[in-house]
C-alpha cells in the first residue's frame, strides 16, 4: 500500500464513504483535531509514569481511533459500515479514573497555572487540544449530528487529563503553581 495517492493535491480529500470534500471541511478538522490529541497522548505515554495510567492512556488512543472513524464518516452511512461505537462504558471508565485519583489529590483551591514537570506540561497540551477537539466536534454536530455518547467522551476526557495532570504533579513531586488574580490598581 502506498502512502502518496495524490488524489488530494486539489485540496480535497475523501471520508470513509468515498465522499470527497474540502480538507478545510468541519468534519476533517474535528478529525484532524482528535488525531492530533492522540499523538499528543503518545507523546505523554512515552514519558516516566505508572504503569496504570500508561494502560489507560494506550486504552484511550484506541478510543480515539474509534472517534476518528465515527468522525470520518457521514452520519447516514455509519451503520452499513459497522463501525465501533462509544458507549456509556467508556465515558464511566474515565469518571472512575478520575474519581479513583482526585482521593489521593488535595483540594483544589484555585485554578492551577500549567506546567512544574515537562510530562505535567505535556497532559496539559493534550487537555487543550482535547478541549479543541471538542469545540470542532460541537461545530461539527451544529451542521450534521455526531453521537451524544462522543461529544460526552471528548468533554469528559479533557477532565480525566486535567486530573491526570495534576496526579502527575504529585507523583512528581512538582509544585503546583496556583493562580492568583493580579489586584487592579484603584
Amino acid at each position: 500500500m502506498k502512502i502518496y495517492t495524490k488524489t488530494g493535491d486539489k485540496g480535497t480529500t475523501a471520508l470513509f464513504t468515498g465522499k470527497r470534500v474540502p480538507k478545510h471541511h468541519i468534519r476533517i478538522e474535528s478529525y484532524g483535531t482528535i488525531d492530533e490529541l492522540n499523538s499528543f497522548l503518545g507523546l505523554l505515554r512515552d514519558q516516566n509514569m505508572d504503569s496504570h495510567s500508561k494502560e489507560i492512556l494506550s486504552h484511550i488512543q484506541n478510543k480515539l481511533f474509534t472517534v476518528g472513524a465515527i468522525l470520518a464518516t457521514e452520519p447516514t452511512k455509519d451503520n452499513r459500515l459497522k463501525i465501533p461505537r462509544i458507549s456509556e462504558e467508556d465515558i464511566q471508565i474515565l469518571e472512575k479514573e478520575m474519581d479513583e485519583m482526585n482521593e489521593q489529590l488535595p483540594e483544589m483551591t484555585h485554578f492551577i497555572l500549567p506546567g512544574g514537570h515537562t510530562t505535567v506540561s505535556y497532559c496539559h497540551i493534550a487537555r487543550t487540544v482535547c478541549r479543541r477537539g471538542e469545540r470542532m466536534v460541537s461545530y461539527l454536530n451544529e451542521e450534521e449530528p455526531v453521537p451524544e455518547n462522543l461529544l460526552s467522551y471528548i468533554n469528559r476526557l479533557s477532565d480525566y487529563l486535567f486530573v491526570l495532570a495534576r496526579k502527575l504533579s504529585k507523583d512528581l513531586h512538582a509544585e503546583e503553581v496556583k493562580w492568583v488574580p493580579e489586584k487592579l490598581e484603584e
